[in-house]
């Protein structure tokens, strides 16, 4: 299934304490030219999932990210909504295209789901 491009900017809602997700926010911020990603550390005691909707729990069970408008992605979809961030860099795009066939779309949510319950087991970073 296509998504469709987010409004940005793209609010990425991300598990600080977990060291997978640290170094994959290290990528797309050092690629964040203009703005059009705002990360969110929800292991900050700053982080007041409220205003969201979304509980903690919720936060820390998934990828998320929200757009200008309001529009919620989650999980693989979260990624997709970053990824058109970077328009025209081969990498993303071609990840996105993958991700794009049913089947292995499929897959790829499920990995993902794997992998979300096992990231506390990796070390920080």
């Amino acid at each position: 299934m296509m998504l469709r491009t987010p409004s940005f900017p793209l609010r990425v809602f991300y598990d600080g304490g977990c060291g997978i997700c640290n170094s994959e926010m290290r990528t797309y911020r050092s690629r964040n030219s203009g703005g059009r990603l705002i990360f969110i550390d929800i292991r900050s005691p700053r982080f007041d999932p409220s205003p969201y909707g979304i509980s903690k729990v919720e936060f820390l069970r998934e990828l998320h990210a929200i757009d200008a408008e309001g529009n919620v992605y989650r999980s693989v979809d979260a990624f997709r909504a970053i990824w058109k961030a970077f328009p025209g860099y081969g990498r993303y795009e071609m990840l996105e295209g993958l991700v794009n066939i049913p089947g292995i779309n499929y897959l790829a949510e499920l990995s993902y789901r794997v992998f979300a319950r096992i990231r506390k087991h990796f070390p920080v970073r």
